[in-house]
């Protein structure tokens, strides 16, 4: 991490998934672990795509296939893995998208953010050796609770509450796995990060010109850039952090070296984290396996 002095340890030999690893924050963070050593292995929709993003990564790499819309799709991607998984990384998402739903009826964003995520990582759990890191956003805060008894937002949806609510979902999902693996007395830890603003190609696909066209130039005067903001995804897997840290950029403008971040009371709620993920096993059909 030339941006900050945190000193990056050997990966020779270990093994990363990364979602959404054919762009943006996934294809940076990919760098980063494929130069110190990992195999990393880039979970992606367009597989094409992603043999071509993987041509920009200095280091061993592999795609295969993985649509987080489709619970077939996670449930075959994890049948194929053999062999130990030191870190899964989280990453992939949509924000701010037009209303939709996923192949199994979720409501777009909640389903890929979070429930893809959230099933990905049960079944592939007893593989892993090292981290779960899930990417979430400080636009956590735009909402104060899940609607569990309305979690697709029917006849209530806007685009950033349906992303404030899967990125809320993130940090409770975090909170209720490290719940899970000290109780199961497993070594693993469950962290999350956050890109702070960063320019990647999630911004301005709300389907309104006009504020599409705000999100691009925000993102040429303000942001940083995609390989700054996987820079605290980068930390969460690598640092010597507690379980269910939160990491992202440390400075005033949602920008600068990663460490510690701070969370809202919302995503801090061990009691709504629990109900999470008891709605979650119902709905993806994947439970806890340790």
């Amino acid at each position: 991490m030339s941006e900050t002095n945190v000193s990056l340890p050997d990966l020779t030999g270990s093994a990363a998934v990364i979602t959404g690893a054919n762009s943006g924050l996934g294809l940076e963070t990919a760098k980063v672990l494929a130069r110190r050593g990992a195999r990393v292995v880039l979970a992606v929709r367009d597989t094409a795509k992603g043999e071509k993003a993987a041509r920009e990564v200095a280091g061993e790499t592999e795609v295969r296939r993985l649509d987080l819309a489709d619970l077939a799709s996670v449930r075959e991607f994890a049948d194929g893995w053999k062999g130990d998984l030191a870190l899964l990384i989280n990453n992939a998402g949509l924000m701010a998208v037009p209303e939709g739903r996923t192949r199994d009826g979720f409501e777009t964003q909640f389903g890929v953010n979070h429930l893809g995520h959230f099933a990905l990582t049960n079944l592939l759990l007893p593989h892993v050796t090292g981290r779960v890191v899930t990417v979430s956003s400080g636009m956590h805060r735009a909402v104060n609770r899940i609607d569990f008894d309305n979690p697709n937002l029917e006849g209530r949806y806007t685009p950033y509450r349906a992303y404030g609510q899967s990125k809320l979902a993130n940090l409770l999902f975090t909170l209720e796995l490290q719940r899970r693996l000290d109780g199961a007395g497993s070594p693993v830890l469950a962290t999350a990060a956050h890109p702070g603003y960063a320019a990647t190609n999630l911004q301005g696909r709300t389907g309104k010109p006009l504020e599409d066209r705000f999100m691009g130039i925000l993102n040429r005067i303000v942001a940083q850039s995609a390989a700054a903001g996987a820079l605290p995804t980068v930390y969460a897997a690598t640092q010597d952090v507690p379980g269910a840290a939160f990491a992202g950029p440390t400075g005033l403008f949602m920008n600068g070296a990663p460490g510690p971040a701070s969370r809202s009371a919302a995503a801090q709620d061990p009691e709504a984290a629990l109900r999470l993920w008891e709605l979650s096993e119902k709905l993806t059909g994947t439970s806890f396996p340790l």
